[in-house]
This record gives C-alpha cells, structure tokens and sequence, in this order.
C-alpha cells in the first residue's frame, strides 16, 4: 500500500535527474506516472526501470501542441489526473550584456510558458470532478507542483533569462492557487538551490545536451561548484532523490492544507551562488 494507490501523475522533464527521482518516488507510492522527456529512447529506458505503472511522452513541450497531447497520454492510459509536477527544463547561462533574444525566449518558454500551457490543458481534467465532487459534499484533493529555483526567488549572476522564467513559475502558482483553491487544488512551488545533476556538474564538454537541433552546454564552472560548502549550511549538494522528497510532500495528503506556497529546498543555502 502506497499513499498515492490509484493516483496519475505527470511529471515532465523525468527521465533524469530529480526529475527521475520524483517519478521513482510516485510510483514507489502507488501512482502511476507519464515519464515525460525530449529524448524518446531515455524516456523509454526510464519507464521501464521504474517499479510501477508508468507510460511515455516523448517530445519538446515548447513545439505546438505537445502540452496538449501530453496531458490526453495521461487521459488515454488511466482516465484523469491527479498531479502534475512541471519540472522540465534546462539552462542557457550569460551575463545580460552577452544575452540574445533567442536565449532570453527560450528560457521563459521551457520554464513559465510550458507550465502554463500544461496547465491549461488539464484544466478539464482537474476542475469538473472537483465540480462534481463539490456537490456531492466530498473534498478530493488534486496537486500541483511547479519547480522553481532560488535562481527565481533570490537572482543569480548570468542567469536573467533563467532567473526570470522561475521567478514567472512562482506568480503563476500564487494566482493559480486563488483560482482553484475551490476546487481542491492545492497548488505550489519549490525553489531548488544547488543540486547535483546535469545542470549542476562541471562545465566541459562531455556535459552537452541536443535541444531542438542545437548542442546546448550545461554545467557551471568548477570555481562557483567549490563555493559550495561556504554557501550552504549543510555543507553540501543535494541529491536528486532529497530535491523529490520535498516534491512528494507537496503530492501527498500531508500536503493538503499547503497552498500557494513555496517550499525551498536548498539544504539552507540563502543566497544566490554568486551574491
């Protein structure tokens, strides 16, 4: 028996990273899950590794009409959905001087125009049970969680497109949350600080990733990585499998009561990594 027997899931971005991690975490608790990610193939290897129900979405969210069809996967395979958690995303780092349009657009369409649309798309799907819950006299409680960063929340140097598409996340999920708190909604945020993934490990060349056509390098560079210790009190990175420990509270019952909030799960790290 898990806490979440019976519920769907969606969580974009899965199939690496704390993506991965909070889907292994779903399922382990019972959900079923959609691994969601731009490579297929990874997506596919994921799912199949995960102990539990699960099916795939492979595709960008940023192109046409793939939010859409996104949330119809879930549809198709068991019928609704129970929680969505909008984590996809990537960095493309410059100071702003040194920024294009391209760059600045293309952060703020993975990280606050992407949860929007998803959103949007499950609408239906969230508000007219809740509806019919509502006049039956029982409360069934929905979630969502949208992944920020202390990135949003604080600023970090080299970061404005990415600093403003999570910053976007935050006060999509404080309206969102006045909108469908009625409908038994609970919707919130987590703002990450330093975890260890893809984004996070060493600036080099091996740390390439292909988005949309184009080589993307991730990573920071080794100097701001060995700040680390100094910035977070707990000494340390988080790993992905903490960073999903914060997004299952926010998915689970214990959660019901949390609303229009964001959890920060930085190990107290209060400061953006270069302020």
């Amino acid at each position: 028996m898990g806490v979440l027997d019976d519920k769907v899931a969606i969580v974009t971005g899965s199939a690496r990273g704390i993506g991965r991690a909070t889907a292994e975490l779903l399922a382990a608790q019972g959900a079923k899950v959609v691994i969601n990610d731009l490579d297929g193939d990874v997506a596919q290897q994921t799912a199949s590794e995960i102990q539990g129900e699960t099916t795939v979405f492979a595709g960008d969210l940023t192109q046409g009409d793939a939010p859409e069809r996104l949330v119809q996967t879930a549809i198709d395979a068991w019928g609704k959905i129970d929680i969505i958690v909008n984590n996809a995303g990537y960095t493309l780092d410059a100071p702003i001087h040194k920024m294009s349009d391209e760059w600045f657009q293309k952060m703020l369409d993975i990280h606050l125009i992407v949860p929007f649309r998803v959103i949007r798309a499950a609408a239906p799907h969230l508000r007219e049970p809740a509806k019919k819950e509502r006049e039956e006299g029982r409360e069934v409680f929905r979630k969502i969680v949208n992944v920020s960063s202390i990135s949003g929340t604080m600023g970090n140097a080299g970061q404005a497109n990415y600093s403003s598409g999570k910053a976007g996340v935050v006060g999509l999920t404080k309206t969102l949350a006045k909108e469908w708190g009625q409908f038994k909604v609970n919707v919130n945020a987590v703002a990450f600080g330093y975890i260890e993934t893809r984004l996070t490990a060493s600036k080099d060349d091996s740390n390439v990733a292909e988005i949309a056509g184009e080589r993307v390098q991730l990573g920071i560079p080794d100097q701001l990585r060995g700040m680390a210790a100094m910035l977070i009190p707990l000494g340390r990175p988080g790993t992905p499998e903490e960073a999903a420990g914060g997004v299952f509270f926010l998915c689970s019952p214990w959660s019901n009561y949390v609303h229009g909030q964001t959890l920060n799960i930085t190990g107290g790290q209060f400061t953006g990594m270069t302020t």
